[in-house]
């Protein structure tokens, strides 16, 4: 069990960051950085928006006491004490390491009128905790109403007038859903309404996860365990995947499909309990499934319970849950583990800037849920009827997907920088994505 974080930790924390939160323009900082339409401009916010949200991460007992998962800006503590890339990561505080990378972005000016976008560092996802899990759980409604008044009446109104919010944007690390209840619904459901606000629809949300139609939204991909600060810690553990002995056909790491009722996991679990007992014999491995058992959120902050099973297995199966996208799945492209998805929105129509919709069939397996739940396809039969050369190219190009879904440790060495990671590619689709709204805004 991780310790607790002190309050006075917590005040060094809030003062190293706070440290690093007044950006000057940053043209001189890189030289061979071509910075042309990629120059960001970073909105000052008061701390209520964000360094002082961090100061209340004890007070939410139904969600979590996120204390242990602060440090390293919020990287969370290292897996064990001479770990140099590994941390106990909980992707919620995807808006602290978003933040921390954007104060080193190396195209960063202090004019508002010169920038191609502007990042508002707003913590969204753990301001929103006190509608889903605190006091104020029937004013959800309400949430980011503060925020626009101070944006677009408080300081400088002229940044948010200029394009109205359309060049502004900002993480907020939980799935879209969380923030997408109607206004003034009754009776109240889970989540607030961030994303149905007017004042809100020309801005970019990164989230964690997009809804099926999305407007505002992009979904960039949950931060896994893996951080590593050069380029030797990065090649390294790329070695150790491609090297490791693929032993097992078919993992899944996760919980539920207990429930008696018809649905995908539990059609896994129980096709997982039926070829255990089968012979392996010929089929080229010595297991044929392999559950990991993260009930109860047992693997979220213990990378090691997963991590090695993944490295072990030619397939990591991700079915949907609660919502249709996994961490497991980013976890499972770094362990170079061929995702297996049952349905598109699990992936395929969320992550577009950093796994390619068209490069799917060379990295992945679809399987149809319905067909697996409803008309009997075995998930094994589908997997043993891929040749075995395929499936090495397959995992190659898993493997070249892996830099694109890592956050990188922030003050990371050039030679790593050189590998676009997750944060830069989801900097440079914000970037397009603004160009061409303002373009549109422009034709209208």
């Amino acid at each position: 069990m991780p310790p607790l974080i002190t309050t006075n930790f917590i005040t060094l924390f809030l003062i190293v960051i706070f440290i690093f939160t007044c950006p000057a323009n940053s043209q001189d900082s890189d030289l061979e950085t071509d910075c042309t339409n990629k120059w960001i401009h970073i909105r000052y916010l008061p701390p209520q928006f964000n360094l002082d949200l961090l100061s209340n991460c004890s007070e939410y007992p139904l969600f979590d006491n996120f204390c242990p998962y602060l440090p390293n800006h919020g990287l969370g503590q290292k897996t064990h004490n001479k770990s140099h890339s590994w941390y106990r990561t909980d992707p919620f505080m995807l808006e602290l390491v978003f933040h921390r990378r954007m104060l080193e972005y190396p195209c960063l000016t202090s004019d508002p009128s010169h920038a191609n976008a502007i990042y508002v560092p707003y913590y969204g996802g753990i301001d929103s905790l006190k509608y889903l899990f605190g006091p104020e759980v029937n004013s959800s409604f309400q949430h980011g109403l503060d925020l626009y008044d101070f944006l677009a009446h408080v300081d400088s109104p002229n940044i948010w007038s200029r394009n109205y919010g359309h060049d502004h944007f900002l993480v907020m690390a939980r799935p879209a859903w969380d923030f997408s209840q109607p206004l003034y619904n009754d009776p109240i459901v889970f989540g607030t309404s961030f994303l149905e606000l007017p004042e809100f629809y020309n801005v970019t949300a990164l989230t964690l996860e997009g809804r099926a139609y999305p407007w505002q939204e992009q979904a960039i991909p949950y931060p896994t365990s893996f951080h590593p600060p050069n380029l030797a810690f990065f090649e390294s553990w790329v070695n150790r995947v491609r090297r490791s002995r693929r032993n097992t056909l078919m993992l899944f790491a996760g919980g539920g499909g207990i429930s008696a009722n018809p649905n995908i996991r539990r059609s896994i679990r129980l096709e997982c309990e039926n070829v255990t007992s089968m012979s392996a014999n010929g089929t080229g491995y010595q297991k044929l499934c392999e559950f990991v058992d993260c009930s109860n959120g047992i693997c979220e902050h213990d990378p090691i319970r997963f991590m090695k099973p993944m490295l072990q297995a030619s397939f990591c199966l991700q079915p949907p849950g609660d919502t249709p996208s996994r961490r497991s799945t980013f976890d499972g492209i770094l362990a170079g583990c061929i995702p297996v998805f049952f349905e598109d929105l699990s992936a395929k129509k969320q992550y577009g800037w950093h796994l390619p919709e068209e490069k799917y069939e060379e990295f992945s397996v679809t399987i149809p849920k319905e067909d697996v739940v409803f008309k009997g396809l075995k998930v094994f039969d589908v997997l043993t009827s891929i040749p075995r050369a395929q499936v090495r190219r397959m995992r190659e190009k898993v493997l070249e997907m892996m830099p694109r879904v890592m956050y990188r440790k922030h003050g990371s060495s050039l030679g790593l920088r050189s590998k676009k990671d997750a944060f830069d590619i989801a900097i440079e689709g914000t970037l397009e994505r603004i160009k061409s709204r303002l373009q549109e805004v422009a034709a209208q």
